[in-house]
């Protein structure tokens, strides 16, 4: 094997987009070495900084020879009268051989020629050089930018290329830039022409270049956090996983500051102080062992170090700046309270087909109150005026001037004026608080890994105003598309769903979107609004794949389990869940091993008897059941599946489940002695309508056909 590397080197890649691209490239990579036979992806590591997008890989040298058969015309065609006819010799002449080479063989279709060829592998090299460019030109980047000239394009412009196997550059070219084996240092401590001898030396040639690799870059930051912190006694620095990944991708040899600022900034909100910190100038927060926070800050540098504090001051005067800004706005904002800002949202546009976040309140309001009523109507605790109130004043922030300059702080925003402020005279105080709550936590769950609301109120409210948005997208067909998704409606699905889940919440995803749809009904947005149909077949595909997202890589439940839950039933997504929780429990067992492979049976028995036109009684008639074989399965079912149904109409699906299993013996001997399709219609379509009643009881819970055997079952 040889050692391949390819370094991308470019002007500084923005944070956010690296590690998607890095990976993307890794797998581009690896999916090409496998399709060209020179290795496998598993073998593919990628690096990344700031300036360069790297994979190295071990790989074969060459493409190994490959035999092959080609299959050419009928002898028949090929020959006639024993010489060859033009066919032929075209053929030949095809297949790089003399006609005389041509070989007969026989196949299912009769006599043809085929002809034996060797095609020889090519340097891997050289298969690099001309199909790598088209991997990197096809990395998917949220922006790119023209660089050179029109239709040259990356996300930055490329400096640089190192393309190596072993000890010899590859003639790759992409964009203008030919692969050479220099690379550079770091922009700052070590700005000059890296080289490279071989693959196996580049890390380490990066790093004497001040240049680390990712997972040295978050050990030197931790550290670097670490004693600086130490500087205050009894102080920490917050963990912070997103700012840690983002400060990663913003440096190439990072080290750490500890900065200062005002006590008195401490009066203004912590959510404040954090965000502006964190979202505007990356500093990482410090807090006392309670988890306070206290008046100092860290930043990391893409250098060295600070030794004549120059930057530590620079930094200090720039967040002075920020917190200034952002107490001027929190008491300016205290003159109208968040209840008169309502109607300033008339101006506000939510969206320019679908009006302004006035027209959205009112229907979120309305949504979230019959939302509430369900709920309650479910005998589960909740506070309907709370999620009212909440709910009509929830999107006011956006008219203050805090969360124009700081747009990370909407909702956040209403829930702090709400408990600053006196909204109304005769509310209790621990109601006024409780709506604050409701409306800080109402665009909770933000993504699939965040918590939802802490409370029921608070995640009604967020199903609403998710349900109203995707509704109205839909509605305009503005749908996601690949990996498309300008108003980040996934992310509000999935937000939907956990919320739901986690509350256990007795919500149904057609009707969420329908009711929500209907709010639309007598608004100019309505006029533009695609069918009913079409819009309730996109979001029931829509909310499918988010269920199948969150059962399988949320709850960890293998596929073939989400895909037989699924399969019965993916509108009630705590229904789905607990099915999924039961199926789990005994997809293992060798009695459901084999009831699913009976159901495969009995579903391909019924597919075929309908493609015969053959039609299964209407219902099944115990009375004409004949084989001793067909009566212990049909008296089975009518002493089983009583309860069964009982049972899972009480949601115990486990114990629905482990009745249904002891249907593999008389199920395994009516399959072994008992045949289906008889001559006598009267009874084959009796024993049809057995078979179609037992699968349909079967596929209540989960579709068994749908589980993949173990290789176990007996």
């Amino acid at each position: 094997m040889a050692d391949f590397l390819l370094e991308i080197g470019c002007e500084e890649i923005p944070a956010r987009m690296i590690d998607a691209a890095s990976n993307e490239l890794a797998t581009r990579v690896g999916q090409l070495l496998a399709k060209e036979s020179l290795g496998s992806p598993a073998g593919v590591s990628a690096l990344s900084t700031p300036r360069r997008l790297s994979v190295m890989a071990p790989i074969a040298p060459t493409q190994q020879d490959i035999i092959e058969q080609l299959t050419g015309p009928s002898a028949s065609i090929a020959f006639k009268d024993g010489q060859p006819t033009p066919a032929a010799q075209a053929f030949a002449k095809k297949a790089g051989v003399d006609v005389s080479r041509l070989q007969k063989i026989n196949t299912p279709k009769g006599e043809y020629l085929a002809a034996t060829v060797t095609k020889k592998g090519r340097p891997s090299s050289e298969v690099l050089a001309e199909l790598l460019p088209k991997e990197i030109n096809s990395i998917y980047w949220p922006k790119n930018m023209y660089w050179r000239k029109r239709g040259e394009l990356f996300v930055r412009p490329v400096r640089w290329l190192v393309a190596m196997l072993d000890g010899e550059v590859i003639p790759l070219e992409f964009d203008g830039i030919r692969a050479g084996n220099q690379s550079r240092g770091h922009r700052i401590l070590a700005d000059r022409a890296v080289s490279i001898s071989r693959p196996s030396s580049y890390i380490a040639a990066l790093k004497d270049a001040k240049v680390l690799n990712r997972a040295d870059r978050e050990l030197q930051i931790r550290k670097a956090l670490d004693a600086a912190t130490r500087a205050i006694p009894g102080a920490r620095w917050r963990e912070d996983k997103e700012l840690l990944e983002t400060v990663v991708n913003l440096t190439e040899f990072p080290s750490a500051i500890l900065g200062n600022f005002e006590r008195e900034f401490l009066v203004l909100p912590e959510e404040i102080l954090v965000t502006v910190m964190r979202d505007h100038q990356k500093y990482f927060a410090v807090e006392d062992a309670n988890g306070k926070l206290l008046p100092h800050f860290l930043a990391v540098l893409n250098t060295d170090g600070d030794a004549s504090d120059v930057i530590r001051h620079g930094h200090e005067r720039v967040l002075r700046a920020r917190f200034n800004d952002a107490r001027f706005f929190w008491q300016a904002d205290q003159e109208i309270s968040l209840l008169d800002r309502v109607p300033l949202l008339k101006k506000v546009t939510f969206q320019k087909d679908l009006g302004s976040y006035y027209e959205k309140t009112i229907r979120v309001q309305c949504a979230a109150s019959w939302l509430s009523e369900t709920v309650r109507q479910n005998e589960i605790a909740i506070r309907p005026g709370i999620v009212h109130k909440a709910a009509y004043m929830a999107k006011a922030d956006l008219t203050t001037e805090l969360v124009k300059e700081f747009t990370e702080l909407q909702g956040i925003v209403g829930g702090l004026y709400t408990h600053a402020q006196e909204i109304d005279t005769y509310l209790p105080e621990a109601t006024r608080l409780a709506i604050g709550d409701t409306i800080y936590d109402h665009y909770k769950p933000e993504s699939i890994e965040d918590s939802s609301p802490r409370s029921i109120e608070g995640a009604v409210l967020s199903i609403a105003d998710k349900a109203d948005s995707i509704a109205g997208m839909f509605a305009l067909g503005l749908q996601p598309t690949g990996s498309k998704d300008p108003f980040a409606l996934r992310r509000q699905a999935n937000g939907i769903v956990k919320a739901i889940s986690d509350y256990r919440l007795p919500f149904l995803l057609t009707d969420l979107m329908r009711d929500a749809r209907a709010r639309y009904q007598g608004s100019d947005a309505e006029k533009k609004f695609s069918a009913d149909d079409k819009f309730s077949e996109s979001t029931k595909t829509f909310f499918r794949e988010r269920l199948e997202f969150f059962l399988r890589d949320v709850k960890g439940f293998s596929y073939d389990v989400v895909n037989a839950v699924l399969a019965v039933g993916e509108n009630d997504v705590v229904d789905a869940l607990r099915r999924a929780e039961a199926v789990k429990s005994v997809a293992a067992m060798p009695e459901f091993q084999a009831i699913g492979a009976a159901c495969k049976r009995i579903r391909n028995i019924l597919r075929q008897a309908g493609e015969k036109k053959i039609q299964p009684s209407t219902k099944f008639d115990a009375l004409q059941a004949s084989a001793p074989e067909e009566k212990q399965l049909a008296a089975f079912m009518e002493r089983t599946l009583p309860s069964v149904e009982e049972l899972r109409a009480q949601e115990n699906y486990s114990d629905a489940l482990l009745a249904l299993s002891t249907a593999r013996e008389p199920v395994d001997a009516f399959f072994d002695k008992v045949m289906v399709m008889v001559d006598d219609e009267r009874i084959r379509a009796n024993r049809l309508a057995l078979l179609q009643t037992l699968l349909q009881q079967f596929s209540t819970i989960a579709d068994f056909s749908e589980i993949v055997s173990d290789g176990k079952t007996s």
